[in-house]
Parts: structure tokens; sequence; C-alpha cells
């Protein structure tokens, strides 16, 4: 019979003694073990493996089991490594659960987590070595009678008890750390969530003389200063670094040996198209949780199932909300290319809405984008951004129809778009106008001009089908650059040239000048050649002039 697939199966002993399909990672504990820092920080965007990794090692290394479930897993042909099983207590936690909308909920979640540790660890109440203030602290939390003092230095707490019992120092699995910090952010709560996460994770890494090593997991690397203060030998393995990179995600040759396994060879091509394309360090990993659950609908046709998995609501507020060359920098990447962008790999939530890289940051390390080539200068390093497949790309394209229809009714963008593309201009104008007057700012409008309106008519037309029409942005034709094209596979249909002007207010031009500005550039440089090399005979030149908020198009067939 067939292993059957772990999907959301995060439990390592779970999954070893209940006849699941495990692709072997174990080797992770080789590298844990040998790293020499006393706290390691791993950040992957969700559904990676993070929390099935953290168990692993709980169960390698966790003095209270004693079932051996490595012996036919890899880190078990190396010799050296087996004195370490079950040598150490092991306190894990997570924070999946934290997504709060308030505070005072946050806050009993977390008081609940340090209450379920309690309760497995309740033997240290009757241990004759565990201290008498240690046991009275312990029972504050347990009753939920504590001080929140004590609540942000129970980790130090239960370590310390748990060192004075065994008489070896414990190591420390925290798994999700940042949920609560992303929910304070999304929620208003941030800075009391950031205080007390701040206090509680120094409390328990910070000069913690009876701690072995500790391993935290999470999507972002929240910026140290916010943080992680004070933390001096702790190393940060981000999805840019080399260290742990082969460990979460699947890699190549896992996937093809389990297509092989389930005799599902055939899907690999259409698979690399939609779940491929992360790159952790220099490894290229496949989406594990798109991936399962692909194979186990039987389907042959692929659907996004990451993107699914949450409301990706914070990502939607970025970009919708982002400044036109935000959504420019989108519609180029939609399009397949690349951004080029400064990388910061910490995180400070509360300025991620202040600058357009933030958000790129966000992306990326939430793995909505990867990171396809460096470039370092004297002073800081650069990365090539992109889209990673598929399933992310179709994110982008929904939120993209999303900006628009929130704007308008759907019947009116469909009809704007409409007009467009059948020269009816007097149509597309109006609507164009209202759009305009009511999702521009005018801090975009005025800073970025032609910028605002060229994003805007791109993100449009993400909504055409690729298979009828090509758009083509900025390229050589005749003698210039035009701005826009729309280029109909099928000949008998009308190519577009759109060409935008900003009035010049210092000359006192009115909409009306720019508008036969345009024109005369269109024809001046023969912007039309590309269409009409293509064989296309129905061609609209479309002039469209700008002032602020306000806008005028027209349009005049060839």
């Amino acid at each position: 019979m067939l292993k059957r697939l772990p999907i959301g199966v995060s439990d390592f002993k779970k999954i070893m003694t209940e006849n699941c399909y495990f692709t072997d990672k174990s080797l992770l504990i080789k590298e844990f073990i040998e790293d020499g820092s006393d706290v390691v920080l791993i950040p992957r965007p969700r559904r990676f493996g993070k929390t099935l990794n953290l168990s692993m090692l709980r169960y390698f290394f966790d003095v209270n089991e004693e079932q051996n479930l490595f012996t036919d897993l890899t880190i078990w042909k190396h010799e050296e490594y087996r004195a370490f099983r079950g040598k150490y207590p092991v306190v894990f936690l997570t924070f999946k659960d934290t997504k709060n909308d308030n505070y005072d909920l946050c806050l009993f979640k977390i008081k609940k987590i340090i209450q379920d540790i309690l309760i497995e660890f309740s033997y240290l109440l009757e241990s004759n070595s565990v201290s008498k203030m240690h046991k009275e602290l312990l029972n504050h939390l347990y009753q939920d009678n504590a001080h929140i003092g004590e609540y942000e230095s129970s980790l130090k707490t239960i370590t310390h008890s748990l060192y004075e019992h065994h008489g070896v120092k414990p190591i420390l699995l925290i798994d999700e750390y940042d949920v609560p910090i992303q929910a304070g952010y999304t929620y208003g709560y941030y800075d009391e969530i950031i205080s007390f996460m701040r206090n509680f994770l120094s409390g328990g890494l910070k000069d913690n003389v009876y701690l072995h090593k500790a391993v935290l997991t999470g999507i972002l690397r929240v910026a140290k200063e916010s943080i992680f203060s004070g933390l001096n030998n702790l190393q940060f393995a981000t999805i840019l670094d080399i260290p742990y990179s082969k460990y979460f995600g699947f890699s190549e040759d896992e996937v093809k040996e389990m297509l092989t396994y389930y005799s599902k060879d055939n899907l690999f091509s259409i698979i690399s198209k939609w779940y491929n394309g992360y790159i952790f360090g220099k490894t290229t990993i496949y989406n594990p949780w798109s991936l399962l659950n692909f194979l186990h609908s039987q389907k042959t046709d692929p659907e996004p199932y990451w993107i699914n998995t949450s409301s990706n609501d914070i990502i939607r507020h970025l970009l919708t909300r982002g400044s036109s060359l935000v959504k420019q920098e989108l519609e180029a990447l939609i399009q397949g290319g690349t951004i080029l962008k400064e990388i910061n790999s910490s995180i400070v939530m509360s300025d991620i809405e202040k600058t357009s890289d933030s958000v790129w940051n966000f992306l990326l390390f939430s793995g909505y984008l990867k990171a396809v080539k460096s470039i370092t200068n004297e002073t800081s390093i650069f990365y090539e951004l992109k889209i990673p497949n598929l399933e992310v790309k179709s994110l982008f394209k929904h939120i993209i129809s999303f900006w628009f229809h929130e704007t308008l009714r759907d019947n009116r963008f469909d009809l704007m778009l409409k007009s467009l593309l059948t020269g009816d201009i007097e149509t597309f104008d109006s609507i164009f106008a209202e759009y305009c007057l009511s999702a521009f700012s005018y801090f975009d409008t005025e800073r970025e001009g032609e910028k605002t309106y060229h994003a805007f008519v791109l993100g449009m037309l993400i909504s055409l089908p690729k298979e009828q029409y090509l758009i083509k942005s900025n390229r050589e034709s005749g003698l210039g650059r035009y701005d826009v094209i729309i280029m109909p596979k099928d000949i008998s249909k009308n190519g577009i040239i759109i060409e935008f002007k900003t009035i010049n207010k210092r000359k006192k031009e009115s909409l009306e000048d720019c508008i036969v500005n345009a024109f005369k550039q269109i024809e001046e440089k023969r912007y039309r050649q590309e269409l009409l090399d293509f064989g296309l005979k129905n061609i609209y030149e479309v002039a469209i002039a700008i002032d602020g908020k306000e806008s005028l198009a027209e349009a005049r067939k060839v």
C-alpha cells in the first residue's frame, strides 16, 4: 500500500508511525548540532515545513521521548550524532494560533501556550531538585494569577527549572514567533505586542546560562532593534543565506523522487511551472504545500493551493495602497520581468508602508517573490526580484483586478476596457476620467504625472486574455519609444497605440493642447510601424492628456 500524503500533518511522530510519505530532512539535526550559535532564527514562507522540522528536532533531542523514530533516516547513518538523541529536555511552543484581532485576546492565547508547557512539565512541581522560588513562580503561571512581568520572564523560569531537575541545559524551540507581531500590525496593537514579545524572548534567550541552544522559526526576520536587542550570539538564516537552505520545502531531486513513487512522472513539467521557482541560498525549492495538495487532488491541471491558505489581506493592502511606482513595478513583474531592489533582511513592520522598497522586502521574505541575482557595490547589496511561478502570478493578477473593481463596478470596468478596444473613445474617456478622480491621490498625480496613468492603463490591460493580445510598453517602434501598444493576435481586430502627455504649466498648455502634441509625436515617431509590420489593418491612435487628477482622451483611426 502506498504511503499517504501528509497534507497538514506537522507532527513528526505521526508521520513516522502512521504510514505517511516523508521527505528525509533529518540532516537538519546534524547542521543544528554543528552550528556554533546559541540561538538560530530561520525565517521561511508559510507552509514550507517549519513546524514539521521543529517537531523532528524535538523528537530527536527530547529526554522524555523513549521511542527512537530515526533508525531508518539519514541522520542515523552518522554514528557520531546518535549520542545526542534523547539527551536534552526540550521546550516546544508555537504561536501559530495567535492571529487575534485585539491585544487582550492575543495575550490570553500566549498565556495558554505557557500553561500548556507547564502541564507538560508538571513533574517539576514535585521535583526535589527544583527550588522553592521556581515552584512558586511556576504555580503562579499555571494558575493564571501571575504578574505580566512573570509571563515575560516565564521562558527563563521554565528553562532554569528544567536544568535544576535534569542537570542538563534544555533546548528551546519556538515556532511561528512572528505571528502575534503580524497580527498586532494588522489589527492595530503593534506597539503593545512588540513590547511583550521583546521582553518574553529576551528573558528566554538573552544571557540565559541555563539554555543549551534555541531555534526560532517564522516568516519574517523582525528587526533586531525591535525585538532581538542585545542577543549577541544569534544567527539569522534567511532565504538569502546558505545555512539550513536545503531543509525547508522540496528540492528538485526530492520532487522527482516523490513523483516516481506515486507514478506521476508525467506531471513534472507542469509542476515546475506552477510550484517551482523559489531560491533558498543557492538551492532551487518547490512549494511543498501546493505540490502535496496537487498530487492528492488526482487532477492534471494545477490550481493555486498555497496562495489560498490565508486571506492575503496584508499583501493586497500593501500593493493596492502603494504608489504608482509600486504598481508600475508590479506590472513589470507580471509581464515576466525583474525589478532591482536593495534588500534589508530585517523587517520593521511599522515601516512597511513608508517606502516602496519595504514592500518588496516584505514580499520577498514572505515567499511572493524570489531573488534571482545579487549585485554588490561599495555600500549595498541589490537583488533582482522576480515572481517565482504561475501560482503566485495568479495572485498578483487578482490583486490588480481587485484594485480596479474596488473603485469601479465590474460592469463599468468591463465597459471601459471594451470601449478602448473598439475605438469608442468617448465612452472610454468618460469612465477613465471618473476612475482617475476617485482613485488617484493628488500626491501621486503631482509627483509621478504620466507614470501614474501609465501604470493604471497597464494594470487594466492585464485583464486581457494573453492568448488573444500582446501588451507592450516603452518599446522601440519606428523612430522612437511608444508608451503602450495593444497588439491583437487576430489581425482583423483593432491595434491600439497609446501616448500619455502631461500639460506644460509654464507654457499654460490646456488638455486640448496636450492632445495635439501627443498625436504629433505619434505621427513623427511613426509608432504605428510595429503594428503595420505585424499585418494589422485597423489601427487606433489614442492620446491621453493629463493635468493632475484631470484627464482627456481622444482617438483617431489610421
